[in-house]
């Protein structure tokens, strides 16, 4: 019995279908179920490289049926993440604000055809024009956003009973549920109106703070830098605690409260304290209101397990507290919380109603995604770089990566199946010491160009766990960096790279079994220097999602400051890559990303013609470029060489190199891709001759 979960929006990378509503706009994933158990599963963004991708995940799906060997004609059932009467609800908003703009009808225009408007058959519509093969409708099938989060904790916790606790902005109308977990069914105890959102309480407030949706981590990061006592007053006004577990929140009093008494936060201004301690007291009234919920339904129904789902649930910082109050014997987080997650929630709902239940069994790894393919394939890869890239092949790979990281490198690591959701457990990650202090400024710097203030994951062996970090009686499997743990006093001073300022971290634990390759790098790392620890931070930048394809991981190894690349069994090296090495390159244009000319005003108030690059992410910026960028630009048909182009502009050394250098800062933010010419490539492989 084969299930399709699927979450994300409804137009297509190309397209920018402003109309559809927020609710069906981010975190777009795929999940394929057989019998109750996952084969295959990735996010969008990993494949169309779009952040918190908000297009239907097209790719993603095409992925999970290629790893199960099947057509989408073969799939049983097909479930979207959200109920049908509220997918609907959505639609005919837009279908009426688009009909007050163009008189009539019952299409949506796009960009490849007219899509009739109601949500099963507009799945039906997206799915046959993508895939070929138009499913019946019995097929498709709608489950509630909120019990997709719970049922793919829980069915994933290997618990018999627990409480289960789904928790996120929005979604269904609802902002989230509490419910009963037991066997194979769930009982909902209390849902939560959007207008009660915890979510949109976090979000609401940090808009203060310069930062935005799917910013939310970052000011969890800060928190421990401030006091929550200064602003406690004032935050304690924004929510109320009722009986029964109860609570109230009061979105509109946020905005008046902290333009009152805080200065406020314009995106890349500086910290002040009282961003900090605001940061910190949100982090408060956050934990006290999910305590005072979670302690009530602990005492009602007795339950003695808790498993935790929704965008809330990436808070690790409340999750470590929750885990060290004892109020539970044991805590499931589903690693991939936020909506994505509601992909694999739906397949399981769906094959549960087909009588394949999810085996009653705790979930150890989410190594679901695309795999690096052979190491023919990898080499053929690096070979087409050969004019940036020098590699080798190591037979013990491990011992190789860990004298690397030994010596000081940062390295990206790349090995097997990629991750499924947002964390990069071993497969996909930046590694380094994580002893000198110095690294956590050097890797915010040099690779991940943010803030200074954000601390980096540890990874630790499993068998290894408890001696360096205060773990609770019995507890001693983290895998999925999901609780913030307490570092042991002894060891702080030792592990400078990975403890934040509060002597926590967030923790992954690794298990011989689960990844093995993982766990003997990090044994070889402890051989040499007695510490069986990593630094372990996500293999991106900060303009794109992780890396899952040896090119993406080949692109950011050449756009940031990384010493080494380890990839399958080769390490990896950058050349000094001459100007006829980049010109030989070929560019094109991500399908995302458009040109255009507009009439602006520039320095001197004056309006003049300006050049910019668009994309369809949301939220996204224009980038404005000079005209002679723009006209080369222009020039390119699909994917064109570099050095054609350049010729085509003339002569000039400055100039060229100018452009070159321009283009690159465009690669860095992903607005233009350099990539080896099909010709170069035949070339290459054909005077290197795989192992």
């Amino acid at each position: 019995m084969l299930c399709l979960g699927i979450s994300g929006g409804l137009d297509q990378v190309h397209e920018n279908r402003s109309e559809l509503p927020n609710a069906f706009m981010h975190d777009g994933a795929a999940v394929l179920v057989r019998d109750g158990q996952v084969i295959a599963a990735v996010e969008e963004e990993r494949l169309n490289r779009i952040k918190h991708s908000n297009k239907f995940p097209s790719r993603a799906i095409q992925y999970c049926l290629s790893t199960a060997g099947v057509q989408l004609s073969d799939i049983d059932r097909v479930a979207v993440y959200a109920s049908e009467p509220y997918a609907n609800a959505l639609l005919e908003g837009m279908s009426a604000r688009l009909q007050q703009s163009a008189g009539s009808g019952s299409m949506v225009t796009t960009a490849d055809a007219s899509i009739p408007l109601g949500a099963k058959v507009l799945v039906q519509h997206l799915l046959a024009r993508e895939f070929g093969s138009e499913l019946d409708s019995s097929r498709i099938s709608f489950v509630s956003h909120h019990q997709a989060h719970a049922v793919s904790a829980f069915a994933m916790s290997g618990f018999e009973r627990s409480l289960i606790l789904a928790i996120d902005g929005c979604g269904d109308f609802l902002s989230g549920l509490l419910a009963v977990g037991s066997g194979t069914e769930i009982t909902q105890l209390e849902a939560f109106p959007e207008n009660n959102s915890l979510g949109l309480f976090y979000l609401e407030t940090i808009r203060y703070l310069g930062y935005g949706m799917f910013d939310e981590y970052k000011v969890m990061g800060l928190a421990p830098y401030g006091d929550p006592a200064p602003y406690r007053e004032i935050f304690e006004r924004f929510y109320e605690l009722s009986a029964n577990g109860g609570y109230r929140v009061y979105l509109d009093r946020i905005g008046p409260a902290l333009l009152r008494n805080l200065e406020v936060r314009r995106k890349g201004m500086p910290f002040t304290q009282q961003h900090r301690d605001v940061s910190a007291s949100l982090q408060e009234a956050l934990e006290r209101i999910v305590f005072h919920i979670v302690r009530h339904h602990r005492e009602t129904t007795g339950m003695k397990r808790l498993c935790l789902a929704g965008g809330v649930a990436h808070n690790c910082t409340m999750n470590g507290k929750l885990l060290y109050s004892g109020l539970f014997e044991d805590i499931f987080v589903q690693p991939a919380s936020h909506d994505a997650g509601c992909a694999l929630g739906a397949a399981l709902i769906a094959s549960n109603e087909l009588g394949r239940p999810a085996p009653r069994e705790r979930l150890q790894d989410v190594y679901w995604g695309p795999d690096l393919g052979s190491d023919c394939a990898v080499q053929q890869e690096l070979n087409a770089w050969a004019g940036h890239l020098e590699f080798e092949r190591s037979d013990d790979v491990a011992s190789s990566a860990a004298d690397w990281i030994a010596n000081g490198a940062v390295i990206g690591w790349v090995q097997g199946r990629s991750e499924f959701g947002p964390r990069a457990l071993g497969n996909r990650s930046i590694l380094a010491d994580p002893r000198p202090a110095a690294n956590k400024d050097r890797i915010n710097a040099m690779v991940k160009k943010r803030e200074g203030y954000r601390p980096f994951a540890p990874s630790v062996l499993e068998e290894d766990a408890s001696e360096f970090f205060d773990l609770p009686d019995g507890r001693h499997e983290f895998p999925f960096m999901n609780f913030v743990v307490r570092v042991r006093d002894s060891k702080r001073a030792l592990l400078g790279a990975i403890t934040h300022v509060d002597g926590t971290a967030r923790l992954q634990t690794v298990s011989r079994k689960a990844n093995p390759a993982y766990w003997e790098l990090i044994n070889a790392f402890k051989k040499r220097t007695g510490t069986p620890i990593l630094l372990n931070t996500s293999f991106n930048n900060n303009a794109e999602p992780i890396v899952d394809s040896v090119a993406d991981a080949i692109a950011t190894f050449l756009t940031t400051e990384l010493d080494g690349l380890v990839v399958g069994p080769f390490l990896v090296k950058k050349r000094a890559a001459t100007l006829q090495d980049w010109t030989a390159l070929a560019v094109s244009l991500p399908p995302y990303t458009s040109l255009h000319q507009a009439r602006a005003y520039t320095a001197g108030d004056r309006q003049e013609t300006v050049c910019e690059l668009r994309t369809t992410h949301s939220n996204s910026d224009s980038v404005r470029v000079s005209h002679h960028l723009f006209e080369l630009l222009m020039r390119i048909e699909g994917e064109s060489v570099l050095g054609d182009l350049l010729d085509a502009i003339g002569p000039d050394q400055g100039k060229r190199e100018g452009l070159m250098e321009d283009l690159r800062r465009l690669w860095e933010q992903r607005l233009v891709r350099l990539h080896p010419s099909q010709a170069a490539r035949v070339q290459q492989n054909s005077d290197k001759t795989p192992d």
